[in-house]
């Protein structure tokens, strides 16, 4: 059983809004202690951007292999863990084999697949939200629609898409020391609730394959090894989870940053268009909090320029290492036009990139494409006090609501 790692002894933010916020944290860590050891927690902390992408790539000195980690995400029963064969927390060479099983359900032909049904739900979700009428603009569009949409890629029948939602919001809910038996009971009853679910429906799909994500999985082979319908049940909860909550936390905070950011980028992106794929980007490096990992150093080295033992825990903070003024000029100004924005190490870095980056991006840029042209302008709704909208999850603090006024074009 792994230990989990208290992320929140390290940061110590005040509020929810200031975890949310955490610029003014990055640049005292980035200017003042960008490596730094945490005796609390004993962990080494990793901050700046060259720093950051060596210790997610160089696997020979620090390792996917943990007994102590700060993922706090599905729960420690039968049903609630990662198939071994499916567990990419592991080094090269074993690291590629199970990722090339994994990545036949992210393929380049199946984002083209893709596209057009994603399209669809981006249309029928806009299609509700009304002209000139105060709408909370998460329950509306940004928390369904990655939802909607992994279960559709999954194959799963629309009318059973809202559970999807409430497992992964629990399997997503980050522990404490002080509810952390409370926490793992909630999360081992949603596990057992999805593998119940979706296991007649593997079994199913075995003799009717069509084109989805279990379908995928279903046929992949590599090297003569195929998955059980039990491994395919316990890794598309994975799957599902990743999907569904990382693409939700940026479409919403995309919002906030429209309207209390900068306010002027919502009509330069009407005016231009073209501008969104790189505005996904900026995005992702400025505005998604907090993106952050840990590797376990598998022998001695002072690689960092400190003295690290065989077994310390690193924790790389890629939030930060996006606001490193050694990679991007001015970091702390969100900035569209961006020319290096794709730099970011959001998605991590190396042999352990994120598999599901490319569909983010994808939902992300149709969203954004599909709400200008439908909407002439957003404004934010009197009164709004951000302390009251947030909820703490795996990405740090997200939005829970977001009231805003949409003109139609």
């Amino acid at each position: 059983m792994r230990e989990i790692i208290p992320v929140s002894e390290i940061t110590r933010f005040s509020t929810k809004s200031d975890e949310f916020n955490p610029y003014p944290w990055y640049e005292e860590k980035l200017l003042h202690e960008p490596i730094s050891y945490h005796p609390e927690t004993n962990t080494w902390n990793v901050f700046r951007y060259d720093d950051v992408k060596r210790v997610l790539s160089d696997h020979e000195y620090f390792s996917s292999v943990r007994t102590r980690t700060i993922i706090d995400v599905g729960t420690n029963t039968k049903e609630g863990h990662i198939a071994e064969k499916l567990n990419l927390g592991v080094d090269p060479p074993e690291h590629r084999k199970r990722r090339a099983l994994l990545a036949t359900a992210f393929t380049p032909r199946s984002l083209k697949l893709w596209e057009p049904r994603i399209r669809g739900i981006v249309d029928e979700l806009i299609d509700e939200i009304p002209d000139k009428t105060s709408v909370d603009i998460v329950s509306s569009l940004t928390s369904p629609l990655p939802t909607i949409v992994m279960s559709e890629l999954l194959g799963v029948p629309w009318e059973h898409r809202n559970l999807f939602k409430e497992w992964v919001d629990i399997l997503f809910m980050p522990t404490s020391k002080q509810n952390v038996d409370q926490v793992n009971e909630l999360k081992g009853k949603a596990a057992r609730e999805y593998y119940s679910f979706l296991y007649p429906l593997v079994l199913d799909k075995r003799d009717h394959l069509q084109e989805d994500i279990i379908s995928d999985l279903i046929r992949a082979e590599v090297d003569g090894e195929r998955f059980t319908d039990d491994e395919i049940v316990r890794t598309t909860m994975f799957i599902l989870a990743a999907g569904i909550e990382t693409t939700s936390h940026l479409m919403a905070n995309t919002f906030y940053s429209f309207l209390y950011d900068d306010d002027t980028i919502y009509s330069e992106l009407r005016q231009d268009p073209g501008l969104i794929p790189n505005t996904v980007e900026e995005m992702l490096r400025y505005r998604f909090h907090i993106s952050k990992m840990d590797r376990t150093v598998k022998q001695d080295n002072n690689l960092l320029g400190v003295e690290l033992k065989k077994g310390d825990v690193v924790i790389t903070w890629m939030s930060a290492a996006n606001h490193d003024e050694a990679m991007f000029d001015d970091p702390f100004k969100l900035d569209i036009r961006r020319h290096n924005s794709k730099k970011h190490l959001t998605f991590g870095n190396g042999p352990h990139f994120c598999l599901g980056a490319p569909l983010a991006r994808l939902e992300a840029a149709i969203m954004l494409e599909q709400f200008v042209q439908r909407f002439s302008k957003i404004e934010p709704v009197p009164g709004f006090q951000l302390e009251d909208h947030l909820q703490p999850s795996a990405a740090g603090q997200s939005l829970l609501s977001l009231p805003l006024v949409a003109n139609y074009a």
